[in-house]
């Protein structure tokens, strides 16, 4: 294999598969590098399903790169024939002033998204399955879903290869250097040229990406799933929605009830925050459970005993929002890092923004929100 290329991507999880497959149908020659085996589960792009949704909390500026990614989404459907992306509608609630529901209805109003507002008792009642207080506010969406996300991972690398381009896995990537007008990346097996680099190395990105300005910090997550016993009428998903409950203390959301694990709940954010992935235990502990497990008897109560855990990776930055952005020393480097617990769904557009980036210096697409810079400190006086 030459070792020459147009464009090297750094890591195979959601954001790199993507981009790896946007270069190649371009017909650029990529070369893509993975630590692990390909579709693994020590990083972020793994525990079955993510949720897709359109009115976004974080910011509405989100709303557009959303609607953009499940376009992407539908058309990896067509190309490869898999199933990736399930719609269902999506419950946001929390208690009155809520910041998450607020959000939302941030986005609503700003991109006039079709949303339904409930009460805590009206969410009882559409969905038995839960009990929200009375005084509780819930904002429904329909314009979202879930997806199957090592599946997705799967279908970007298989078209990418399909397409021409090399992706080598188990091979760690040990530096990075700009030679001239290109760069050059080492690995343990050997050495490589391209003319550009685009890195989303995930959690290592506290590593490969220290220099360019952002306090990325990694903190441990757990994903559950929990036995539906005889009530598994209420969780199916013609029946029980995604949701994302913002209630005080410990944000936690869910998907409804699609195979025998039952029902998978996970909280957000509320962990430690860790220099790096070194000190991640992969080992679920019964601490774990134990953290969910008062959420899920307050506003799920009825849930039977655990039947499946796995443990992932948030890369987080100061304000929660992404950094996707060409390298603030090095304009032929492109970052896409510290997505912050909430940036598979976008994977498929991203992929898009991270390949124009990488051929001409600039996208279609408003990433203004996501620049390096916005870390910088404000100059002196």
């Amino acid at each position: 294999m030459s070792q020459s290329f147009d464009v090297i991507v750094l890591g195979a999880g959601g954001m790199g598969s993507a981009a790896c497959f946007e270069l190649a149908r371009r017909g650029l020659k990529v070369l893509e590098l993975e630590q692990f085996a390909l579709v693994h589960d020590r990083g972020s792009s793994h525990g079955h399903t993510r949720i897709i949704r359109t009115a976004y909390a974080e910011h509405p500026a989100y709303v557009p790169l959303a609607r953009r990614a499940f376009e992407r989404w539908y058309e990896l459907e067509q190309l490869t024939g898999r199933h990736l992306l399930t719609e269902c509608e999506c419950l946001n609630a929390g208690p009155p002033g809520s910041e998450h529901v607020e959000g939302v209805r941030a986005s609503v109003r700003t991109h006039n998204l079709a949303a339904e507002e409930l009460s805590g008792t009206e969410i009882n009642r559409r969905y038995p399955a839960f009990r929200f207080p009375a005084e509780y506010r819930g904002v429904v969406e329909r314009a979202a879903g879930f997806l199957y996300v090592e599946e997705c991972v799967r279908a970007h690398l298989d078209m990418a290869v399909e397409r021409g381009a090399h992706i080598r896995a188990e091979e760690p990537v040990r530096a990075w250097n700009v030679i001239g007008s290109g760069i050059e990346v080492t690995t343990d097996r050997g050495t490589y040229h391209a003319a550009k680099l685009i890195v989303t190395a995930g959690a290592w990105a506290t590593k490969l990406l220290a220099d360019i300005g952002v306090p990325l910090r990694v903190m441990r997550q757990t994903l559950l799933w929990f036995d539906i016993g005889s009530r598994g009428h209420l969780f199916r998903r013609d029946t029980f929605p995604l949701f994302i409950a913002d209630v005080p203390g410990a944000p936690f959301y869910g998907l409804p009830a699609i195979d025998p694990n039952g029902l998978k709940v996970a909280r957000h954010y509320g962990a430690p925050e860790l220099p790096n992935p070194d000190g991640v235990d992969w080992n679920l502990a019964d601490a774990d459970v134990l953290a969910l497990r008062p959420l899920i008897d307050e506003f799920l109560p009825g849930l039977g005993a655990l039947r499946k855990g796995q443990v992932c990776m948030y890369t987080v930055t100061p304000d929660r929002h992404f950094v996707i952005d060409t390298h603030p020393g090095s304009p032929q480097v492109v970052v896409a890092c510290g997505f912050s617990g909430h940036g598979f769904k976008f994977a498929s557009a991203v992929g898009e923004v991270l390949a124009d980036l990488a051929q001409t210096g600039a996208t279609k697409h408003d990433i203004t929100l996501f620049r390096a810079g916005r870390f910088a400190e404000p100059a002196r006086q």
